[in-house]
């Protein structure tokens, strides 16, 4: 009776699974195959999708459980929308070519379709219904395959309980072997993708804890049924607990039980004894969440490079996190800062060979990585601050708080570490720096290094920069799409009001920060849903084709803390726009101007370009929607006519291919750059140095 009962529940418990997996797996599939449909509406998605790199509906190693009927995690609908879409973005072109085309387009990496043939479209349209009707099929055969299933699982079950030798009473122990060495191998397999994404989605986790539910559920229904149809085996159990309760505290610590046995199964041949593991910190908490909470640190050191977070204190109170890649004795170092919403992570996040920071390093440089204020962590000397007063900064706090003091602070490092390895350098120190150092900014970074370097020289003081290279720079805003100018007046109309509501601009909790951190993991396993979200996104932004679902993903936004944007950034950023001026945060009125800058009006940054005294080298990205090539090169024109040592040179990037894609050309570019800044007068009598060594040897091999 037990095993008849036994057997009841495993299929039940099987049938309660299936049924829920493929519900969710349908669900899912569902809302991906929608995706794909509303995708082949959208207008102008082929240019906005190039930036994904390979968005298309490929199958994902990582991803949740699927149906049968996914062919390499695909459904054969998405693979129909996908295709249909493909032909009615290509159709003109193949149609314009004529016979000047080389042939057919190349295949898509996902489809398996387009794998086989491309070769007429008779084919290949004959196969999309094909696999349409084999959809639609399936949908109706569904109840009719849950029912042959079950017998025949009860048939299968029963044949290899007969076939089985009869098992020791502990075979529930001995039971899970193989689940760990599937474990096992399945964790070595993802070990080359922990550097990259460590995340489960939402819908892993719903599989995740549907399973453990049910059994939850069933492995309780199991132990009832076990005890209502043994009654002697209940009696003992309850009088075991009477009698255990009667005893006496020192008689039940005095005894020992000898008949608790280990389930060595379940530990591994590495695991810790339970006395040397350690008590769970709230890393590792956030981290059995499986959300990456990965910092820059995580990532430089995993590659192998040095690492050194230095603590910046800003005249105003705040605390800065300068990240440094050490190169101690070199006397070229460069500075790399971020744009708005971003953080030192966009620098490091395309691996060795990808990142700026690690070309830098690479060629001998000692790295600094500057980071805004503005985390949601809000770190501040005084730690009562409110959140209103925290938020209460602008673009000009970023130029003439951040960057100041987070340049005084490699002054003072480099000059001390320089000091150390040459004890000779207190005669160069006294003539001119014994480094050189050179800015490398993106987007509202670049913005910011210019309003440093000009009011730097306005008060007198040294700015101790090299070069300054910048991407896309922010700074001229005027000529942009609609949808900004439309975001632009509502903001400067609503923005008195707003500005006592919302004092910045970011997700608050924890818990939507960690589901935003899920969904881009989503958005990876369902392609269809991350191109409709990334098309989304870009014409929120004017069309811009970077990889907005990719940037996501990034680890900096997730559950613990992100990076934000106050209320007066964006409405600075809102002021520079209206204006059509790149000048600092007006206040409002000209009373309070006058109190700040000594004028009614702000400063006007861009006449005041004639006080930049280094070389600026400025690029721009034909396909930048956000910052366009337009306003990158109203930067040069006005430099230009202001006497300043400029450069500019144009790609085919959108807005955050400066940073987060990678680049080799831009690479090469940025550091050909760099090559250009004049050695210290020490660098060049070690290189002359050198020179005479490498001629004293040619001689000697001569004379020989």
């Amino acid at each position: 009776m037990q095993r008849i009962v036994d057997n009841a529940l495993a299929v039940t418990k099987e049938s309660v699974k299936t049924v829920t997996y493929e519900s969710l797996n349908n669900i899912a599939r569902c809302i991906n195959g929608v995706s794909a449909l509303l995708l082949t509406l959208l207008p102008g998605k082929a240019n906005i999708l190039e930036g994904l790199h390979g968005w298309e509906l490929r199958p994902t190693f990582r991803g949740p459980r699927l149906p049968r009927w996914m062919h390499n995690g695909v459904s054969s609908f998405n693979e129909f929308i996908h295709e249909l879409s493909v032909d009615s973005d290509t159709s003109s072109l193949e149609y314009s070519s004529g016979e000047d085309s080389d042939g057919p387009l190349p295949p898509s990496p996902s489809s398996q379709s387009s794998r086989l043939s491309w070769a007429s479209t008779s084919a290949s349209s004959e196969n999309h219904w094909t696999e349409w009707i084999t959809f639609i099929l399936w949908w109706l055969m569904f109840p009719v395959r849950i029912l042959l299933w079950i017998p025949q699982y009860i048939i299968s079950l029963f044949y290899k309980r007969s076939s089985r030798i009869p098992a020791s009473p502990r075979r529930h122990q001995h039971s899970s072997r193989p689940r760990i060495s599937k474990t096992n191998s399945s964790k070595d397999h993802d070990v080359p993708n922990r550097t990259t994404d460590r995340r489960r989605g939402v819908i892993e986790d719903l599989h995740l804890a549907i399973e453990i539910g049910i059994e939850a559920i069933f492995d309780f229904f199991h132990k009832a049924t076990h005890l209502l149809l043994s009654p002697s085996e209940a009696f003992a159990i309850l009088l075991s607990w009477f009698s255990s309760s009667s005893r006496s505290p020192k008689e039940n610590h005095g005894e020992v039980a000898y008949d608790e046995t280990v389930q060595t199964a379940t530990l591994g041949d590495t695991d810790p004894s339970p006395t040397e593991r350690p008590v769970e910190s709230p890393t590792r908490l956030y981290n059995s969440m499986n959300t990456d909470t990965r910092t820059c640190q995580d990532v430089i050191t995993e590659l192998g490079y040095p690492y050194e977070a230095i603590r910046v204190i800003t005249s105003d109170g705040y605390v800065l996190v300068l990240e440094r890649i050490p190169r101690r004795d070199a006397r070229k170092a460069v500075f790399l800062q971020h744009g708005v919403l971003d953080s030192s992570m966009g620098w490091v996040s395309n691996g060795v060979v990808g990142s700026p920071a690690f070309a830098a390093y690479d060629q001998g440089y000692d790295v600094f990585l500057g980071n805004f204020r503005g985390l949601v962590s809000r770190d501040h000397v005084n730690k009562n601050i409110s959140s209103k007063e925290f938020w209460r900064y602008s673009i000009n706090e970023h130029g003439t708080e951040d960057i100041p003091a987070m340049i005084e602070k490699i002054h003072e490092i480099k000059t001390t570490e320089l000091k150390l390895c040459q004890p000779n350098i207190d005669e160069e120190i006294n003539q001119e720096e014994p480094y050189k150092l050179c800015a490398i900014c993106h987007s509202l970074g670049g913005a910011a290094i210019l309003m440093y370097v000009i009011t730097r020289k306005i008060k007198e003081k040294p700015h101790r920069l090299s070069r300054l290279i910048l991407l896309s720079p922010a700074g001229f805003h005027e000529d942009s799409n609609l949808g900004f100018t439309i975001v632009e007046y509502i903001f400067l109309f609503i923005s008195p009001v707003l500005a006592r509501i919302v004092p910045a601009f970011y997700i608050p909790t924890r818990f939507f920060r960690m589901l935003l951190n899920k969904l881009a993991r989503d958005f990876h396993n369902y392609p269809a849903l991350g191109g409709l979200v990334q098309t989304l996104m870009s014409y929120v932004v004017g069309g811009d084709s970077s990889n907005w679902v990719g940037v996501l993903g990034l680890p900096h936004y997730n559950m613990n803390d992100m990076p934000a944007v106050s209320f007066r950034v964006a409405q600075h950023l809102a002021q520079i726009k209206h204006t059509g001026k790149f000048r600092m945060y007006d206040y409002g009125s000209k009373s309070a101007n006058m109190e700040v800058y000594g004028s009614p009006e702000p400063l006007d940054l861009g006449e005041s370009y004639k006080f930049i005294d280094v070389p600026v080298d400025l690029v721009a990205g034909r396909n930048d929607k956000v910052i366009r090539s337009s306003m990158v090169k109203k930067h040069y024109n006005v430099m230009r006519d202001a006497e300043v040592d400029v450069s500019f040179n144009e790609f085919e990037y959108a807005h955050l291919d400066f940073t987060f894609s990678h680049r080799e050309e831009l690479l090469r570019y940025v550091m050909s750059r760099l090559l250009l800044v004049k050695q210290t007068p020490v660098q060049q009598r070690q290189t002359s140095q050198k020179g005479m060594k490498l001629k004293k040897k040619k001689r000697e091999g001569t004379v020989v």
